[in-house]
């Protein structure tokens, strides 16, 4: 799998985007030194694009795919593009406060301690639907790692599309979510003119 190893807080920084986005906490106190170069449209668009990339933590060849699969749904192919990424499973985990960041998230449903429906997932890209309910398996729930996370988590709002039972490790779907319950500050609109060039 090909890792990025550029610092977090640099990249955010060559974003213009703020980590708490991300899970992290940390600010960066330096400035971003630009010689006042304006930006190209296309390089808007770019920035943007990679915005979404990252906070979601998807590769080129999937992202590209959902966005094929958002413009064949019903609707505007960029709140559906938002709306795919939302309804990614280790995404959907950060959400309820089971992980710190996304990539925590991922490596949790990679290493087995995810049960949707009773069933065991390890594909951080699985979607989840309405109606589903998400939780840890039992055998992790114990786990000082856990405890740690909802420390950290506690006080993190969950979205009113999820359900969320912190106790219990345990959370549903209420709904598929909709772009304007989604608080990433991308511009999904350049995206898609991007990608339709």
């Amino acid at each position: 799998m090909a890792v990025n190893r550029v610092p977090v807080l640099k990249r955010c920084r060559s974003l213009g985007l703020d980590p708490i986005y991300l899970g992290i906490d940390k600010k960066s106190t330096r400035e971003l030194r630009r010689a006042n170069k304006k930006m190209s449209e296309y390089g808007l668009q770019l920035r943007e694009k990679q915005k979404a990339k990252f906070i979601y933590g998807v590769l080129e060849k999937p992202f590209h795919n959902y966005y094929l699969k958002a413009k064949k749904m019903a609707g505007l192919a960029g709140p559906n593009l938002m709306v795919l990424l939302e309804l990614r499973l280790d995404n959907v985990i950060y959400r309820l406060g089971f992980a710190r960041t996304r990539k925590e998230a991922r490596q949790i449903v990679d290493h087995k301690h995810v049960l949707v429906n009773g069933k065991q997932v390890n594909i951080p890209s699985y979607l989840v639907k309405a109606g589903d309910v998400i939780e840890i398996k039992e055998k992790h729930k114990g786990s000082q790692r856990y405890k740690d996370i909802l420390e950290v988590t506690g006080g993190r709002l969950v979205p009113e599309w999820i359900d969320a039972d912190q106790e219990n490790l345990k959370g549903s779907i209420k709904e598929v979510p909709s772009r304007e319950v989604i608080d990433v500050p991308v511009d999904e609109m350049l995206i898609v003119e991007l990608y339709s060039k």
